[in-house]
């Protein structure tokens, strides 16, 4: 059987436990070695078969998971953060689907989720955002037409762009080019969120590409946008004395 667990944002000690109690009776490993931190691989049992995903095409990725199966083993396939983000699963899911080789999904921790602690910040803020845009900028691989990060950006809603950093500048651009954000528009960018090494960076929309540059970040993190990250909001009417609900009465009235 296959396992598709998700190893969490970085910190080994966030992946579910679920996850890694299938990862420390896996048979063999299939880690995405570009992103996963190697420190949960000494979780794993003496004998295990690991292998890195960064060096191997999907069709050398199924060779192995069938190659376990035919032995009655158990394979780990271990993506970052949670495998439904941008995880390249569906692709492996139906190719075994096609072998009658069973299967199963353990979320993960996003990447996201670990940004948003780094930062110490909500993205839903009452009154100033209730809505989160996860997405990328087009580069080598299309996105589709509707989804451009100008049109997305249009919204002013508070967005999380994965796979970006390289194109940070145009970023920057489109994001501006939207309308609805200004150059004093708060945004950050968070290296490697979770990691010992991680970084984190508050800067504008307007000076995001130059703050960036100045961080020396080039690769492996996210950047944030949206009024979130500003000061201003209304407090939450779930613990409003004034409001009621399914649990308590309301104990003040309304203003």
């Amino acid at each position: 059987m296959v396992h598709f667990v998700g190893a969490g944002p970085g910190a080994p000690d966030l992946i579910t436990l679920r996850g890694a109690a299938l990862l420390q009776r896996a048979d063999v490993v299939i880690y995405a070695g570009s992103l996963v931190n190697p420190a949960l691989l000494e979780n794993t049992r003496p004998g295990v078969e690991i292998y890195n995903s960064a060096e191997m095409t999907l069709e050398e990725v199924l060779a192995q998971m069938q190659a376990a199966e035919a032995q009655g083993q158990d394979t780990v396939r271990l993506h970052t953060g949670d495998p439904s983000l941008y995880g390249a699963v569906r692709e492996q899911m139906d190719a075994l689907d096609a072998d009658g080789i069973r299967y199963d999904d353990t979320p993960g921790v996003s990447s996201f989720c670990g940004a948003a602690a780094a930062l110490c910040a909500e993205y839903t803020l009452p009154t100033v955002s209730q809505t989160v845009i996860i997405t990328r900028m087009e580069g080598r691989t299309p996105v589709p037409e509707k989804e451009k990060l100008q049109s997305l950006a249009a919204h002013g809603a508070t967005m999380v762009i994965f796979l970006s950093i390289g194109l940070v500048g145009k970023v920057q651009d489109a994001l501006l080019a939207g309308g609805a954000y200004t150059p004093a528009t708060p945004a950050a960018v968070v290296y490697k969120a979770t990691w010992p090494e991680e970084k984190v960076v508050r800067c504008t929309v307007g000076s995001l590409a130059e703050s960036t540059k100045a961080a020396g970040i080039t690769k492996t993190a996210l950047i944030v946008v949206g009024d979130f990250l500003g000061t201003r909001y209304e407090r939450s009417k779930l613990y409003d004395p004034a409001f009621a609900t399914e649990y308590r009465p309301a104990t003040e009235p309304k203003q």
